[in-house]
């Protein structure tokens, strides 16, 4: 019969982030000194009857509330029929962007590995053990941080200098947009004269360039520079195969799309397409391990590469069993204000700026599972009330 689920928990808790805030759009996390930001995140807890608990802390609200659609599915179920639940999952959240199937996929394998006492790559099949990364910036700010060009040239040497093999590029956003193309224009030239002959440089608008014109004018700016990969430039929101197929015909530096596209069948529409030069997956976003591995498989039959999303274990995890993927995100980071990184991390585990080591790479946690340990005193002292547990 193997184990069976006998409860899910999910919990809302929340931190603080300090000397942040959002730009005036109200939407991009900046350096805002004395200003506090509070963030929420789930702590999910697959518990068994085999004495052995998958955890995950992640995801987001719109997540969450679709676990009250599948969870209590998965109760009394195999936590090892990992494939047969995602197809489910996926089914039952056909109405919506599924998005709640990544932390409670993420969780299944961290039983996974805890039940054969072996980390998540292993059962995956390890390619690598560490991974290069590359330092993925804040948005620029109007605070004395990255409020300049020259402020982004700064920060890219210091990464340099510490390491980093890559520098990715978040512009200004929510102001004046002729001003904010002005601006990420003269970054995109700073930075490329500063350190372009020494790394890999990217650049993430995050959707907001208002225009096709916009995105066209600031791609051309880095073709001079010879950026790495152009990442989600203008207000489609990332998601229109035609668009980037236009945008891609017409420039020079690799397109880097579908972090905002929900699914495997799009994302493999956009290789298709010749949307992209690369595809975009995350455990959180894209049904977790199960679904970001489908598309790093997707990807390679394609002849493409795959960029991992954001940081973190299962982030890791992923990339060591990919052969077709290039760089770690170490994101948020900025030379004043510390990463988003919630504070549940016992022992070790750390994404913060100073985690790289000299050849500028983190490691895969080792541990069984995820591999690494959460500080559930935290996250429960800082709950919000909003705990959820489905027992069927």
């Amino acid at each position: 019969m193997g184990p069976r689920i006998t409860r899910i928990e999910s919990t809302e808790f929340e931190y603080p982030l300090a000397d942040v805030g959002v730009d005036d759009a109200g939407f991009n996390l900046v350096y805002e000194p004395g200003t506090t930001t509070t963030r929420k995140l789930f702590a999910v807890r697959v518990h068994t009857d085999a004495g052995v608990t998958g955890e995950y802390v992640g995801g987001n609200s719109p997540a969450a509330a679709q676990y009250n659609t599948v969870a209590n599915y998965l109760v009394g179920r195999n936590p090892l029929d990992r494939e047969k639940h995602w197809s489910e999952l996926k089914r039952a959240l056909r109405k919506y962007d599924r998005m709640g199937i990544g932390p409670i996929d993420i969780a299944l394998w961290d039983f996974a590995g805890k039940h054969y006492d072996a980390p998540i790559h292993e059962l995956l099949g390890t390619y690598r053990r560490t991974m290069p990364a590359y330092a993925s910036t804040y948005h620029g700010d109007e605070n004395g941080g990255l409020d300049s060009p020259a402020a982004f040239a700064d920060f890219a040497e210091t990464c340099r200098d510490m390491g980093y093999g890559g520098f990715k590029i978040h512009g200004w956003g929510g102001g004046d947009a002729r001003r904010d193309l002005d601006r990420e224009i003269a970054a995109v030239h700073a930075v490329g004269e500063a350190v372009g002959s020494e790394m890999d440089l990217m650049h993430d608008p995050a959707c907001e360039l208002e225009t096709f014109a916009d995105a066209l004018q600031l791609g051309r700016a880095l073709d001079e520079e010879g950026f790495y990969w152009y990442e989600d430039p203008f207000r489609d929101g990332g998601i229109s195969g035609h668009a980037h197929r236009k945008l891609r015909q017409k420039l020079d530096t690799p397109i880097l799309q579908t972090e905002h596209v929900r699914g495997l069948e799009l994302k493999s529409d956009f290789a298709a397409g010749e949307s992209t030069d690369f595809l975009r997956a995350d455990p959180e976003y894209d049904g977790g391990i199960t679904g970001a591995m489908k598309i790093a498989h997707v990807a390679e039959g394609f002849g493409i590469d795959v960029e991992f999303h954001a940081p973190g274990p299962a982030q890791r995890h992923c990339i060591a069993a990919t052969r077709n993927t290039n760089y770690y995100e170490l994101a948020l980071v900025h030379p004043e204000a510390a990463n988003t990184q919630p504070p549940v991390y016992e022992g070790d585990y750390s994404d913060m700026i100073d985690t790289v080591d000299a050849d500028g790479c983190v490691s895969v946690p080792e541990g069984p599972g995820l591999g690494v340990e959460y500080d559930w005193d935290y996250i429960e002292a800082n709950a919000t009330g909003s705990t959820h547990v489905y027992e069927g």
